[in-house]
C-alpha cells in the first residue's frame, strides 16, 4: 500500500485498503495520512466521497489521531473547493480539538468559502474569533500556532462575510484588530470594504474611498473602480457612477473633435433632449445622451480647468493606470437597463461600437446586457437580432447570453421558441447547465405542464448536472401548486439528502405551505420548528402562510403566540442578538383579521399600531364592515349582571377601542363617525 501511495496509484492504494480491512490489518499512520492527500488532492467527487469514509470511520473507532495534519488540512481545503464549505469547518473544529493547530492559508480559505453565503457568513465570523482566541495572550502562543496567526487574506476574507451580511459594527471591530496582528491593510481589503459600504448603503463612506487608500499608502487597482462603480449603480446613483468614469476617462484632443462630430452627425443622435435611438431595428428613447455628454469638446474644457485646479489629484495621479475598461462602461448599460432607461443603455452599446472610447469594444457581455435590456422590456424578436449581431461582428455567445433569451421566452410562455433557442444553444456547441435546465423547469410550470417540468429535472440528472436549490424549490413549488404535498415533502427529502445542499428558506417555505394547504398544521408546526432549528431565521412568507393555516384551522391560539414572535423581531435592533424583520401589509392584514374573528380585539390593536409604526395604511372598511357582520350584538343585553359587566370590563374595552377604531358608535360616540 505504501509503495502504491509513493507511485502515485490511489486507486490501488484504495483498493488494498479495502482488503487490509476485510482481513482485519490496521495500516499505519503513514498510509492512512498519505491516502487521504492524494484523495483530497484529485478533488474530484468519488475521490473526496473516499477520503470522508476514512475519516468518519477512523472517528467512529476513536482513532483520528492516525491522520497527520496536513492530511486533515487538504481534505478541508478540498471539501472548501468543492461546495462543502461546513463539513471543511467540522474538520478545522477537530484539527483544534487535537492541537493540530491549521495553517492560516487553510482556514481562511474556509472563512472565505462560508462568507460569501448569507447563512453560513456568521459561522465564519465564529471561526474567525475562534482563531483569534488563541492568540488574546501574546506570551501563550506556541511556536506551532505561528502558522495559523491571521493574516491580511485572512481578514479579507472575514471582512468579505462581513459585507455579504451587512455587519458594518463588526467589521469596524475586526479593521481595529488589524494593528494587533501587525497586518496592514492593503487593495483587496478597500475592494471588500466598497462592498460592504454598498450593501449599508454608506455613500459618503463610499466616495471617501480613494481619500483613505491615499492615507493608507496603497494604490487601487481596476477592481477598485469597477466596484466602485457597480457601488454607484447599485444603490440607483447613476450620476454619481457617471462622474466617477468621466474623471478617469481619456480620449486623445486629437480625437475628440472627430468623434462628436461622428456623434453630431449620427442618425442615432441628435441634440434634442428626448431622442429616438435607433439599432438594427430596435427604436427606444433615448433620454440624455450620456455618450455625447463624455466626449463633448465643453466638457474636455471643464475637466481640463478641473484638473489644473487639483481637485482630482489623487485621479490623476493614477489616471495612467486606472482607464475604464468594457467592464466598466458594461456596469453602467446595466444600471440604465434598472432604472428602466433601455433606450440609453442601447445608446451606450451603439457608442462603443463606434469607437468612442479607441481603447474599449463591446464584449459578450456588453451584448448579454442589452440583450437583457430587451428582454426586460419583451422585446423577443430584438433581443433575438442582437444575438445574430454578435455572431455577425465575432463576439461569441456564452451560455449566460442563452439563458437570459430563454428566460424571456420562458416567462412569456412561448415554450415553442425557447426549445428551438436550445437547438440553436447545441448546433453552437453550448450546453445545457443547471439554470438552462431551471430555466426551462419553470417556464413548463408556468405554462401548467408539471409533467415535463418533471422530465427536464431528470434529464439534468441523466446529463451529469447536480440539481441546485432552485432546481429543487422550483420543482417543490410545481407540486405544492398542483396540490401534491406528498411529492413536495419527497423532493425536499431529496435535497436534505444531497451532501452539496442546504435547503434554504426558500425551501422551507414551499414545504411548509404545501402542508398547510392541506390543513395538516400540526405537521407544519413542526416543521417551523425544523426550520428554526436549521438556524435558518422565518421570512415574512413564512410567517403569512402559517397565520393563513392557523386561521382557516381556528388555532387562534398559535397565531397569537406567532405575533408575539413577530413583534419581538419588528422592535428588535441590529447586533441584538434577534434578527430584525420588516413585516409587509398582507402578514399584518392577516394577523389583524385573525384577531378580529377570533375576539382578540386588545391583540388586533396592537398590530393596526404596528402597521402605523410601519406606514402601512389599515383596512378600515374591511374591518368595520367584518365586525358588524360577527358582533353586531356583542355586548348588548340589557340583562346582563354588573358582576358579569365587571368581570369583563378589560375586554368591553377593548371592544370599544376597537370600535373607535374603525368609526363605530361606542361609548365615545353615540354614532358613526369618520376618524
Amino acid at each position: 500500500m505504501l509503495r502504491a501511495l509513493k507511485e502515485r496509484r490511489t486507486d490501488d492504494a484504495w483498493m488494498q485498503l479495502q482488503t487490509l480491512k476485510g482481513e482485519g490489518i490496521e495500516p499505519s499512520r503513514e498510509c492512512l495520512s498519505r491516502l487521504v492527500a492524494q484523495l483530497s488532492h484529485h478533488g474530484t467527487p468519488s475521490s473526496l466521497s473516499k477520503a470522508q469514509r476514512i475519516l468518519s470511520d477512523l472517528r467512529k473507532q476513536d482513532k483520528i489521531r492516525q491522520l497527520d495534519s496536513d492530511s486533515l488540512g487538504l481534505l478541508a481545503m478540498a471539501s472548501a473547493r468543492a461546495g462543502a464549505a461546513r463539513y471543511a469547518l467540522r474538520i478545522v473544529r477537530l484539527m483544534l480539538e487535537l492541537d493540530l493547530y491549521p495553517p492560516v492559508k487553510i482556514w481562511s480559505a474556509i472563512v472565505s468559502r462560508l462568507g460569501r453565503q448569507p447563512d453560513d457568513g456568521l459561522l465564519a465570523l465564529e471561526l474567525f474569533d475562534d482563531i483569534c482566541l488563541y492568540f488574546r495572550a501574546p506570551d501563550a502562543v506556541e511556536l506551532s500556532m505561528n502558522t495559523m496567526r491571521p493574516d491580511t487574506g485572512a481578514f479579507n476574507a472575514v471582512l468579505n462575510a462581513c459585507a455579504t451580511l451587512g455587519l458594518m459594527d463588526r467589521a469596524n471591530t475586526i479593521l481595529g484588530l488589524m494593528p494587533r496582528f501587525g497586518v496592514v491593510a492593503d487593495t483587496l481589503t478597500f475592494n471588500v470594504l466598497i462592498k460592504l459600504y454598498a450593501r449599508t448603503e454608506q455613500m459618503e463612506l463610499l466616495k471617501g474611498v480613494f481619500g483613505r487608500m491615499e492615507e493608507a499608502g496603497v494604490e487601487p487597482d481596476q477592481s477598485t473602480l469597477n466596484s466602485l462603480v457597480a457601488a454607484y449603480v447599485g444603490l440607483g446613483d447613476l450620476e454619481a457612477a457617471e462622474s466617477l468614469v468621466e474623471r478617469f476617462w481619456k480620449m486623445p484632443q486629437e480625437n475628440v473633435q472627430a468623434h462628436h462630430e461622428k456623434c453630431e452627425s449620427s442618425s442615432s443622435h441628435s441634440q434634442t433632449e428626448n431622442s429616438v435611438v435607433e439599432y438594427r431595428g430596435i427604436s427606444l428613447k433615448s433620454e440624455r445622451h450620456r455618450m455625447l455628454k463624455f466626449w463633448s469638446p465643453e466638457r474636455q474644457e471643464e475637466r481640463a480647468r478641473s484638473e489644473d485646479a487639483g481637485s482630482v489629484a489623487s485621479e490623476r495621479r493614477w489616471g495612467d493606470r486606472l482607464r475604464p475598461d468594457v467592464r466598466t462602461y458594461t456596469t453602467l448599460m446595466k444600471g440604465y437597463v434598472q432604472e428602466g432607461q433601455v433606450g440609453d443603455a442601447i445608446d451606450f452599446l451603439l457608442a462603443m461600437e463606434q469607437k468612442f472610447d479607441p481603447n474599449v469594444s463591446p464584449n459578450e457581455v456588453t451584448y448579454t446586457t442589452a440583450i437583457a435590456a430587451c428582454v426586460r422590456l419583451n422585446l423577443m424578436d430584438e433581443a433575438h437580432s442582437i444575438l445574430r449581431e454578435m455572431g455577425l461582428r465575432k463576439v461569441p455567445a456564452n451560455i449566460v447570453t442563452y439563458n437570459i433569451l430563454l428566460s424571456g421566452y420562458c416567462r412569456s410562455r412561448n415554450m415553442e421558441k425557447a426549445y428551438a433557442l436550445v437547438a440553436d444553444m447545441k448546433l453552437a456547441g453550448i450546453s445545457l447547465d443547471v439554470v438552462s435546465y431551471n430555466t426551462l423547469i419553470n417556464g413548463c410550470i408556468k405554462s401548467g405542464d408539471n409533467v415535463a417540468a418533471l422530465a427536464h429535472f431528470q434529464q439534468m440528472r441523466e446529463a451529469g448536472i447536480a440539481p441546485s436549490e432552485v432546481s429543487y424549490t422550483t420543482l417543490m413549488k410545481a407540486f405544492g401548486q398542483s396540490g401534491q404535498p406528498r411529492l413536495v415533502h419527497q423532493v425536499f427529502e431529496e435535497m436534505q439528502a444531497d451532501p452539496r445542499m442546504r435547503p434554504d428558506s426558500v425551501a422551507w417555505n414551499v414545504l411548509i405551505d404545501s402542508i398547510c394547504r392541506s390543513d395538516r398544521m400540526a405537521d407544519a408546526k413542526s416543521a417551523f420548528k425544523r426550520m428554526k432549528e436549521a438556524r435558518l431565521h422565518p421570512t415574512v412568507v413564512t410567517y403569512t402562510m402559517l397565520v393563513k393555516g392557523f386561521a382557516r384551522a381556528g388555532m387562534w391560539g398559535e397565531a397569537l403566540v406567532l405575533w408575539n414572535e413577530i413583534k419581538e423581531r419588528t422592535e428588535a435592533k441590529i447586533g441584538s442578538g434577534l434578527e430584525p424583520l420588516q413585516p409587509d401589509e398582507v402578514l399584518l392584514d392577516c394577523l389583524v383579521d385573525t384577531c378580529v374573528r377570533a375576539g382578540y380585539f386588545q391583540r388586533a390593536l396592537e398590530i393596526v399600531a404596528c402597521m402605523e409604526d410601519n406606514r402601512i395604511l389599515a383596512d378600515k372598511t374591511k374591518y368595520k364592515r367584518m365586525f358588524i357582520e360577527l358582533y353586531s350584538d356583542l355586548y348588548t343585553s340589557q340583562h346582563t349582571s354588573q358582576r358579569r359587566r365587571d368581570k369583563s370590563e378589560e375586554k368591553r374595552d377593548a371592544v370599544e377601542a376597537f370600535k373607535f377604531w374603525v368609526g363605530l358608535p361606542n361609548k365615545y360616540y353615540s354614532s358613526d363617525w369618520s376618524p
